[in-house]
């Protein structure tokens, strides 16, 4: 069995991101595939919050190293100078992870390195692994590391773009989660191989819906009120929710919605404060249920009792889709999608079905079409996911496309120069 040394900041104990799934996941049926996997983690005191029961479901052999974060514990009154989160908040954890990163490399005999983005020190402490032992490095990005205007900061994103670029050129191979991300790669970078450039997207695990308790269909006709649920974070600029809200607030007035007739729960949004603002000056705290963060598989329970689900994800995000997106879709319920029609995320919804897409950003297209999907779901009429075209998107069978990866990329590093290059031909 190979071993495999995985960079995550993203990892049980850690909540807050659905990204964690990615790598704990990868962790878990990797070893099913001939690859044993030892996680290299920050502190938990790195973290924004935690939930030790979570730590319950982790498999593999977990080294944490020392890591701060600069906003909680280095700052001054919540204030500290830019220089000090370059490239993240978490730059401290590079200090900690080279030294733990090299016990656990000669510990484990890694044979490959791994790292996740979208924290961008990850990929740091993966660049500085691979120089000091040239070991194959393969980098995941979950996300692009910068675009045109991102990061807003500009010396965070020239920080990024330099990470970026050694990434490009050092990688032995990169993971990309969304088609249009990894043709944007691809035409920054004309010099990155489309051979080293791989597609796995991210995906639902069938082991977490096998508990869910699946009541039979209620009566819709005699149910009140419908319920719309979101779960995770709603960022207020890429995912934006104030037009909705405005859009609820239009009809609400106009009598076409009620709390008798609708009930929106936002679970685990992460900005509760700003939004409560603006839902109770639009007059629709009564339509709104701000809920805080529950554990992993009671949200997904939450999903199962709903009526539908909400996906926000604005148009700078096109190339992205959001990793709730599969669950969702696992959950098979009828899906309101406020996001532009040409990003990937509606591609996804598109090829398996079940979603009404109205424009995140355009407060009179979502006050036209909202009423029309409620009145679906009312009537269970609402088209639903295909199911056969979900099950590609399995957490396992994306591991299995990982280890073949990392079982390609060590044995490349034994290869001459020519069988190597015979190998990326195919």
């Amino acid at each position: 069995m190979g071993s495999v040394l995985i960079i995550a900041y993203h990892f049980p104990p850690c909540v807050g991101s659905s990204g964690l799934l990615r790598s704990e996941k990868f962790s878990r049926y990797l070893p099913e595939f001939g690859w044993q996997p030892i996680v290299l983690s920050p502190n938990p005191r790195a973290y924004e919050s935690i939930d030790r029961g979570s730590e319950e479901r982790v498999k593999a052999t977990v080294v944490r190293a020392f890591a701060l974060d600069t906003k909680k514990h280095l700052s001054l009154h919540k204030s500290y100078f830019d220089w000090m989160a370059l490239p993240d908040r978490w730059i401290t954890w590079l200090f900690g992870a080279i030294p733990a990163g090299l016990r656990a490399i000669r510990k484990y005999h890694i044979q490959v390195i791994f790292s996740t983005f979208p924290i961008a020190t990850a990929i740091l402490i993966g660049l500085v692994l691979h120089r000091l032992t040239r070991l194959p490095w393969v980098v995941d990005l979950r996300d692009s590391m910068t675009e045109e205007n991102y990061p807003k900061n500009a010396r965070t994103r020239k920080a990024r773009r330099w990470i970026e670029r050694q990434a490009m050129r050092h990688a032995s191979s990169v993971i990309f989660t969304a088609v249009s991300t990894r043709r944007m790669y691809l035409d920054r970078y004309p010099e990155l191989s489309p051979d080293r450039c791989l597609l796995i997207p991210n995906g639902y695990d069938e082991d977490d819906f096998s508990t869910l308790r699946v009541n039979s269909a209620p009566d819709r006709a005699a149910r009140k009120p419908l319920r719309l649920l979101h779960t995770g974070l709603i960022y207020p600029e890429e995912r934006d929710p104030l037009p909705f809200f405005r859009a609820l607030s239009r009809l609400k007035r106009e009598g076409m919605i009620s709390a008798v007739d609708l009930k929106i729960v936002l679970l685990a949004s992460g900005s509760e404060e700003l939004f409560q603002s603006a839902i109770a000056e639009l007059g629709i705290a009564d339509l709104i249920e701000l809920l805080p963060h529950i554990p992993y598989r009671q949200a997904l329970q939450e999903g199962v009792d709903s009526d539908g689900l909400l996906l926000f994800q604005a148009a700078n995000c096109d190339h992205q889709i959001p990793a709730k997106a599969y669950e969702y879709l696992r959950l098979g319920k009828p899906i309101l999608a406020l996001t532009s029609h040409t990003g990937d995320t509606a591609a996804l919804l598109n090829e398996v079905g079940g979603a009404t897409i109205v424009n995140l950003a355009d407060e009179e297209d979502i006050y036209r079409n909202l009423p029309g999907f409620l009145a679906a779901l009312r009537c269970g009429i609402h088209p639903l996911p295909r199911t056969k075209d979900i099950q590609r998107y399995s957490r396992k069978s994306q591991a299995e496309e990982l280890a073949k990866s990392l079982t390609r990329v060590s044995k490349e590093k034994s290869m001459p120069e020519g069988r190597r290059a015979e190998s990326f031909a195919g």
